[in-house]
């Protein structure tokens, strides 16, 4: 789905830096994404993919710079609802005895008061999120005991029980099986086509290449690429360690 240009961004990056332990992860960074993109956010081990994401999401804090998201700073916003995240790979149950229902519902605890019961409409958020990543009928089993694919999947169903506007993924399929790529990229495709805009850190795209609209490269902590999906894969190979300023797309 194709926002309108007037359309105010989803997520606003400007002159982000991101200091970790002294270090200066994140150097500059500058980034727009409307509403119903679809970014891929790649680059080597280090190179800053993660700190990006974490930092849009409020998880880091900026060195210099500002997050904006839906026009509201990132230190002011409150509707986390509206946002759907999945982080690295973990363990979904965060070595806590709980169930595949319990761990999505806990993805609505942005809309509801802790320790409130579930109301109707909650049991149906959370049975469509589990019906779109295929794990219906694993919702009263142990987050524990699944495998590390249906975690992921889990994760992921956490993520779209809110009904996200926004949905940022940090390498959701590392070391996931194609079966769970596979139910992944599916899921993904049906937000997409109702208008959600999705940023995804990876290193392989897979079955979710055909829904990139645009690639973001990073490079010791600094954009530099921004274009068109299949030319920033095809540069990234190309010019892995040599100078890249005078291809056109490359950023200074």
């Amino acid at each position: 789905m194709t926002p309108p240009r007037t359309a105010e961004p989803a997520v606003q990056v400007t002159d982000l830096s991101v200091d970790l332990g002294g270090r200066l992860v994140l150097r500059g960074a500058d980034l727009q994404i409307r509403p119903g993109e679809v970014v891929a956010v790649l680059g080597t081990n280090g190179s800053g993919k993660s700190t990006l994401v974490r930092t849009i999401v409020g998880l880091l804090p900026a060195a210099r710079g500002e997050v904006k998201v839906f026009g509201t700073p990132i230190r002011r916003f409150r509707q986390w609802n509206r946002i759907g995240y999945v982080p690295q790979r973990i363990t979904a149950a965060g070595g806590v005895p709980a169930t595949v229902a319990e761990v999505v519902a806990s993805g609505l605890l942005s809309k509801r008061r802790l320790f409130r019961p579930l109301s109707s409409a909650d049991r149906t958020a959370i049975t469509e999120a589990l019906e779109i990543v295929d794990m219906t009928a694993q919702r009263k089993d142990g987050v524990a005991e699944l495998s590390g694919g249906q975690q992921q999947r889990v994760l992921i169903a956490r993520a779209l029980v809110s009904d996200p506007e926004l949905l940022i993924l940090d390498e959701p399929t590392a070391g996931v099986d194609l079966a769970s790529q596979a139910v992944f990229a599916d899921a993904i495709r049906q937000r997409v086509a109702r208008g959600t805009t999705v940023v995804m850190v990876s290193h392989d795209l897979g079955p979710m290449d055909a829904l990139i609209d645009r690639s973001i490269i990073l490079r010791r902590g600094r954009i530099v690429y921004d274009g068109p999906p299949h030319a920033s894969q095809t540069h990234a190979h190309v010019h892995p360690h040599g100078s890249v300023h005078d291809e056109p797309g490359w950023l200074s």
